[in-house]
């Protein structure tokens, strides 16, 4: 199977995310635990990262 380049994949695991972006698994857990985060994707019981609304809620937050 191909492997695609993380900055291509529309939606990112949470080890993917934590590489990606530098921010750690466990702050990144704890905001998707959030009900209003829009940048989480629930599929089962497994968490996905959208890729694009991760990066536009970093570029607005000040501190996280």
């Amino acid at each position: 199977m191909k492997e695609i380049p993380i900055w291509e994949k529309s939606c990112l695991t949470l080890e993917e995310a934590a590489a990606y972006s530098g921010v750690g698994i466990n702050r990144i857990r704890k905001l998707t635990n959030d009900d209003r985060c829009e940048f989480v994707l629930w599929v089962g019981g497994k968490r996905l990262i959208k890729r694009k609304k991760f990066d536009e809620y970093l570029e607005k937050a000040y501190s996280i």
